[in-house]
């Protein structure tokens, strides 16, 4: 949207475009109002990223309008949560729309965001996490990072993650996901001196409760610099991992 701006008052300033008609360009920030949702687009100025769709609970219709809008305006398109059910759907009506099938999300860009710092470097502890993991590089991608995938590496043989310690002491950031007990954030932070986002995942058996287990071991976890975020949320994960990125 930042980009889109600049070329409408570039436009003006060339004479290409009226004053009235760069009004009537802008009539729709901050927000617009499709009824059924209000698009956030003086998010990108504010927060320096486009407002993400959270697909979840959206008919395709819905995403399809939202998308429509926020590719309208110049930005990037990252929707989350989409099942393969509704990618068949929506696919036709985003054009050039890419589909990470593991991660269930949809993004479409329009333009290179800025670029962080350093490498994002994502772990997860076993295969099954790999979907929450993801769906974390998906949108640390779109936000501009480098991305360095690290997966199966659980406690369950400590070795996997001591060979990869030279490619994780290289990370400016680390996102941890795991499920069943939700002991490698923990680890990892034993290992190393950078930022972890923690995500505890909905894998596990019964008494993992949906993540619940993985969850408090996370907030209980010894070593210092460990921030935790929400079970299954590798959105969150990445976003903050991104603005840490990016300082």
């Amino acid at each position: 949207m930042k980009n889109r701006i600049e070329d409408i008052l570039k436009q003006v300033r060339d004479g290409v475009l009226t004053p009235e008609a760069a009004l009537e360009e802008l009539k729709d920030f901050p927000c617009r109002d499709l009824g059924f949702a209000q698009i956030d687009h003086h998010r990108e100025l504010r927060k320096g990223h486009p407002e993400i769709i959270y697909g979840l609970g959206k008919t395709p219709d819905q995403i399809m309008k939202i998308s429509a809008e926020i590719l309208a305006k110049g930005s990037n398109l990252l929707v989350t949560k989409v099942g393969p059910e509704t990618w068949n759907i929506i696919r036709e009506g985003i054009p050039g729309a890419v589909y990470n099938e593991l991660g269930r999300t949809v993004i479409r860009m329009t333009s290179p965001p800025p670029p962080g710092k350093g490498r994002i470097v994502v772990i997860t502890a076993g295969t099954s996490d790999i979907p929450i993991a993801e769906e974390a590089c998906a949108t640390s991608e779109i936000l501009g990072n480098e991305t360095e995938r690290i997966y199966d590496v659980g406690v369950a043989g400590l070795h996997r993650i001591l060979g990869q310690y030279e490619r994780i002491r290289k990370a400016r950031v680390l996102i941890v996901v795991a499920g069943m007990e939700g002991a490698l954030p923990s680890v990892v932070a034993g290992l190393t001196a950078v930022p972890i986002v923690a995500v505890p995942t909905s894998v596990g058996y019964g008494a993992s409760f949906g993540g619940l287990a993985a969850l408090l071991a996370m907030l209980n976890s010894c070593p210092g610099g460990v921030a935790v975020v929400n079970i299954d949320n590798g959105f969150g994960a990445a976003y903050l991992a991104s603005l840490i990125n990016h300082l």
